[in-house]
């Protein structure tokens, strides 16, 4: 069953109504959905709609609700993955494959090697894609929310960040670290922690300054194993381990 986040103005008590102009043409030429269709509708809470399509218009799409659920597919434990910039398109399937994995926020970051250095270079149009590429995932992957796509951090005060949200806090490095399986089972000795930061450098990693900084604010260095994975895949990675390790993965 076809999956779309709306806007909560979208939801009108037992009534839905689609006044997007793409994606009323995605749901009637491209997918060509007809009266009588069902769909679910999400409202980016958790709570997902069963809907009856009733008129599918130009101008506007009406449905019935016929149920209304809690969405089933959300991770207990919240991932926020800072991932430092990547050139070209690394970036953009990082954040869909986080996202399909269950990454609750992204926030991209500055670090010493990024090939983008600063902050004007992320034009809003590129942003506005790279949120459509998030919802498009969550769509595909059964969210109940979409993952948060907070705006471009530096490295200092993504650190200070953390610190004060007093989440668990690791750093993937190839230079050495206890592995990540370890660190978990170490931090989640009692319980496991409800939420979990991961720093992710860029092409050519992060500099041994920015891994000694990163323990000074209690954030815990890594390995993912004995191979080097790209930037773009140690964050999948990485999240994929946590997930795993606190029952997340479980069907």
């Amino acid at each position: 069953m076809e999956r779309f986040f709306l806007p909560p103005k979208a939801f009108l008590g037992e009534e839905v109504r689609v006044t997007d102009a793409a994606l009323i043409h995605h749901l009637r030429d491209v997918l060509r959905l007809r009266s009588g269709d069902t769909v679910v509708f999400l409202d980016n809470t958790g709570w997902e709609y069963e809907t009856v399509l009733q008129a599918i218009e130009a101008g506007q799409t009406t449905g019935q609700i016929r149920q209304r659920r809690l969405c089933a597919h959300e991770p207990h434990t919240k991932i926020t993955l800072y991932q430092a910039v990547l050139k070209g398109e690394r970036f953009e399937w990082a954040l869909q494959k986080g996202t399909e994995l269950g990454v609750s926020v992204f926030v991209p970051l500055l670090s010493e090697r990024c090939i983008v250095q600063d902050a004007t270079q992320l034009s809003r149009r590129k942003l506005q894609r790279w949120e459509k590429i998030i919802q498009a995932a969550a769509e595909q992957s059964r969210r109940g929310r979409l993952p948060a796509l907070q705006p471009l951090t530096l490295l200092a005060p993504a650190y200070e960040q953390v610190q004060r949200s007093g989440s668990l806090a690791l750093i993937p490095w190839e230079e050495g670290g206890a592995p990540i399986r370890q660190a978990l089972e170490e931090a989640g000795h009692d319980h496991a922690p409800f939420s979990v930061a991961l720093f992710i450098g860029p092409e050519g990693g992060f500099s041994a300054a920015e891994v000694q900084m990163a323990r000074d604010y209690g954030i815990v260095p890594v390995s993912l194993g004995p191979r080097i994975l790209r930037a773009e895949t140690a964050g999948v990675a990485a999240a994929a381990v946590v997930l795993y390790q606190y029952g997340d993965m479980q069907a």
